[in-house]
């Protein structure tokens, strides 16, 4: 048998992924190839933590707009991404896999409080555990708690998991002549304001010299060829 790259991964997976062709809500078909992905995993190993995004809801800032005062916003986007990591929860467990939730913001009747060291232990005894309500502060992305939590776990690389397939020169959507980096620094994507992730969750992984490998959650197998060392997507380091 093939030996994983990586012991711990954080994987980061976006909400508007989780909502498939709808864009809006859960679509519990892409749901379910994802989690049957992180139980292939599992099985090879690999210890998982989870951070997820809510944009399939509520996307603070940006939905709030003008009319919300910016905490409570991103207090609501919070609520989002709890969503999504119960649902997420839900169908490993349905798939025989032990999971925990663990939230930033206490909820103790349905998660765990963030605890870095009982999250370890749940990692090292084979368990899933995701984190919701991103940091638990206002002003900070989802991204930014992925980096956060990448680095409080000790995880040996950012899985990135979102609706494009990689990092590019532009804007691949706007320019059909932007090609795909294999490999970028995070100098690089600095300089050039490349959208990999935001500037403070860009900032924070470079500090702390964690590997982020971007790739497209289209195909949820994507996430055992990366855990594999495969090259999917793009590396930044």
């Amino acid at each position: 048998m093939a030996t994983p790259e990586y012991k711990r991964v954080l994987l980061k997976i976006s909400g508007e992924a989780l909502a498939g062709d709808a864009k809006r809500g859960l679509d519990f078909n892409v749901i379910g190839q994802v989690c049957e992905a992180i139980k292939q995993c599992v099985a090879l190993g690999v210890q998982v933590g989870v951070v997820v995004g809510g944009g399939n809801f509520w996307r603070g800032k940006k939905d709030g707009g003008e009319d919300m005062q910016r905490v409570r916003a991103d207090h609501m986007g919070m609520l989002a991404t709890t969503i999504n990591a119960l649902a997420i929860a839900d169908v490993l467990e349905q798939k025989g896999v032990e999971v925990r939730v663990q939230t930033a913001i206490e909820m103790r009747a349905m998660a765990e409080p963030y605890i870095r060291s009982r999250a370890v232990r749940h990692l090292e005894r084979g368990r899933v555990v995701i984190f919701g309500c991103g940091t638990g502060n206002p002003y900070f992305s989802t991204d930014t708690a992925a980096v956060l939590r990448a680095a409080e776990i000790d995880a040996d690389v950012i899985l990135l998991a979102k609706n494009i397939d990689g990092v590019y020169t532009a804007d691949p959507m706007k320019d059909p002549t932007a090609k795909r980096y294999d490999t970028i620094s995070y100098d690089e994507v600095l300089a050039q304001r490349l959208g990999v992730m935001d500037f403070t969750a860009t900032s924070l992984s470079m500090d702390n010299s964690i590997p982020v490998l971007l790739f497209a959650l289209k195909d949820p197998q994507n996430i055992v060829r990366a855990v594999m060392g495969e090259k999917v997507g793009t590396v930044v380091s």
